[in-house]
């Protein structure tokens, strides 16, 4: 409190005294107790009033100490389980934790991780994947500027993330308690094994194999690749202590339509203390989806060459440029595309009146649009003799297939005759037309379906500078030619719009993440978020049957499945509110990656440590980490001074006893009847 506060106060003592006395005993006759009382009841009135106008601050200083915190955290994956190190693990937290030197200097917590990362929860060492970079990612959230060190009680074996050895801030100082035996044993290992998900029939298809040996003499192991009991190849490698690691690559035949399940193996004449690591199933869904397209036009335009070239960017599309005179039978192609129609097309037409092909329509400053209106009811054209450009407009809403925005926007536009177009029912618009700046009525790129025919209608020609403006901007030509294949698979599909789409694999590895997403549609194919997805999973081996809910995402369903065994599985999806139903199939394939180790990965924990200023220590070391820790002078407890500013007296007490004083004394006055 200041000296002018205090000074304050004094005067309000002198000040309300002598009104008090002034009231009161001034011109008295004689001082009775009444006039006394009365005066004290007056002098407490006034004073309290004075003191809330004064408001008194009372300062107090005192002092806080922060400790540095100190995060224990601890692998609970299934690694440490399958190295024997979870006793021992369990152990060093427990000794950290309760170590009453570290507490008094450091705030110690404790956290474990495998594929997430929890707070002091019970350790079970059951996690199905390693994810350490996402401990460093926690922690810079946790403690943020603060200087500390992390005690990282592991293995070192990363299954998922980034490279945790740069992921920690510059203020983190690691040290690293590794977790198992640094003894080299003799280990050959399928390190990696990289495999499309699909091939298609008829076809060969790569399979890229990473093969690592430990050992310390040369060896020869036996590769091979079997397809049930069958070996379908087998090749010798040869290792030593100079060359411990080999790439194998193999072309295996795609002969049957389905998923393909494979076993890569690699064995030697050695005992391995791990055999789990020399197996690695894998699987491929071959596809029969080779399509014939006849490329149809009168004309000669750059546009037929790169739709050509953008096409047959999917090895399985083979695309025929042909005049429409030269076709004799339409039976020999899958889906049709029809470069600006003219009088020429009325056999081609005609033909397809029967076939009922898919075709992708392409109209411009060469076309007969007379003729089109003639033998398609889906668009009808009012065009003039002037051309127009169009530039496009990306309708977010489409939902006939699943493409992303690639900048149609910034395309150049097309040129096309200036008219009316007028879009039928069934049809979906992907891309809207515009005239500079300004939006049209009219469509640019829209697609037709009625039950199991589909059509798309490009309207505009010079799309060859679309492909050029996309390679300009991403140095590539893979965003364009995935839009057209997009085109050519909705096209080449016969299967009818369904209300409810689901989406999963045909195979899964046991131990990654196992998600099903679904959409569902109202009536007007517009996405349902009212929609109530379960799914009935079915174990074929065992028979047991369990339920699921779909949890709503922004524009799907999805349903977490991790966790299940492996094996083949057959599924239902049910929406409950119409009962759609989907029926499907998958299999978890039998991979525990976090089996395939036999010694923790000491070289990058010394690396991690070294970046940070740390050190790797050893389980039999523990003294000697806890010893160091107690030493380091970075890590003191700081001591700050907080100063708390409170009111003398609370401002509401004080007007309640100057309400409570008022009062009396008017009463007292009114009882003895001096007012």
């Amino acid at each position: 409190m200041t000296t002018s506060t205090i000074l304050l106060l004094l005067l309000s003592v002198l000040i309300a005294a002598g009104l008090s006395f002034y009231h009161y005993l001034y011109k008295a006759n004689y001082k009775s107790k009444l006039h006394l009382f009365l005066a004290f009841l007056r002098f407490v009135s006034l004073f309290s009033i004075f003191v809330l106008l004064i408001n008194p601050i009372i300062s107090r200083k005192t002092f806080e100490t922060t400790k540095t915190p100190l995060p224990i955290v601890v692998d609970n994956s299934q690694s440490i389980n399958e190295l024997n190190q979870n006793n021992i693990a369990k152990e060093l937290s427990k000794k950290l934790t309760k170590n009453s030197k570290l507490k008094d200097k450091f705030e110690v917590q404790l956290y474990r991780f495998d594929s997430d990362f929890q707070s002091g929860n019970e350790l079970d060492f059951k996690g199905k994947q390693t994810h350490i970079d996402q401990v460093a990612q926690n922690l810079k959230q946790f403690y943020r500027s603060q200087n500390h060190p992390v005690v990282l009680v592991t293995d070192g074996n990363q299954t998922i993330g980034n490279d945790y050895v740069y992921s920690f801030q510059q203020n983190t100082a690691v040290y690293p308690l590794v977790l198992g035996d640094t003894t080299t044993f003799l280990d050959l290992k399928i390190n990696q094994l990289n495999v499309n998900k699909y091939a298609f029939l008829k076809n060969k298809f790569p399979v890229e194999v990473f093969l690592q040996y430990n050992g310390t003499k040369t060896i020869n192991a036996t590769f091979n690749i079997q397809q049930g009991n069958a070996t379908i190849h087998k090749q010798t490698v040869s290792f030593s202590p100079s060359k411990k690691a080999q790439v194998v690559s193999v072309l295996l035949n795609a002969d049957k339509v389905g998923v393909q399940t494979f076993k890569a193996v690699i064995s030697s004449s050695e005992k391995e203390k791990n055999n789990y690591n020399n197996t690695k199933n894998f699987a491929v869904e071959v596809i029969d989806q080779r399509s014939e397209i006849a490329l149809v036009s009168a004309i000669n335009h750059p546009d037929l060459g790169v739709l050509k070239r953008s096409v047959e960017a999917n090895l399985q599309r083979k695309v025929t440029i042909v005049k429409p005179n030269d076709i004799k039978s339409l039976q020999d192609y899958n889906v049709l595309i029809l470069y600006q129609p003219t009088a020429e097309f009325k056999s081609v037409l005609d033909q397809n009146k029967n076939l009922d092909l898919n075709a992708w329509i392409i109209t411009g400053t060469n076309t007969d649009f007379n003729l089109l209106n003639q033998y398609q009811n889906q668009v009808q054209f009012k065009v003039s003799g002037q051309n127009e450009d169009y530039s496009a407009d990306f309708n977010p809403q489409f939902n006939s297939f699943a493409l992303d925005n690639i900048g149609f926007e910034q395309f150049p536009p097309l040129q096309h005759p200036f008219g009316t177009i007028t879009v039928k029912q069934n049809t979906n618009t992907l891309l809207k037309a515009r005239i500079r700046n300004i939006g049209t009525e009219n469509p640019l790129l829209t697609f037709s379906e009625n039950g199991l025919k589909r059509n798309a209608f490009l309207f505009g020609e010079n799309i060859w500078k679309w492909r050029l403006e996309s390679h300009l901007k991403t140095k590539s030509f893979e965003q364009f030619d995935v839009f057209t294949d997009k085109v050519i698979q909705y096209l080449a599909s016969n299967a009818a719009k369904k209300t409810l789409n689901v989406t999963h694999e045909s195979f899964y590895n046991s131990g990654e993440t196992l998600e099903i997403s679904a959409q569902y549609f109202n009536k007007n194919y517009e996405f349902d978020e009212n929609a109530r997805l379960t799914i009935a999973l079915k174990n074929k081996q065992t028979g047991k049957t369990k339920n699921y809910d779909f949890l709503k995402g922004n524009s799907d369903y999805k349903v977490n499945l991790d966790g299940l065994e492996f094996g083949n599985y057959s599924f239902t999806v049910t929406e409950n509110n119409s009962k759609t139903k989907y029926s499907g199939n998958f299999e978890v394939l039998d991979f525990e990656i976090e089996k395939q180790f036999v010694n923790p990965d000491v070289a990058r924990l010394n690396q991690l440590a070294s970046n940070t200023n740390g050190e790797v220590y050893y389980p039999s070391q523990i003294d000697a980490l806890i010893e160091n820790l107690l030493k380091n002078d970075n890590y003191l407890p700081t001591e700050k001074a907080v100063i708390k500013k409170t009111p003398l007296i609370d401002w509401i007490w004080l007007l309640i006893l100057v309400a409570i004083s008022l009062a009396a004394e008017w009463f007292t006055r009114k009882y003895n009847g001096l007012l």
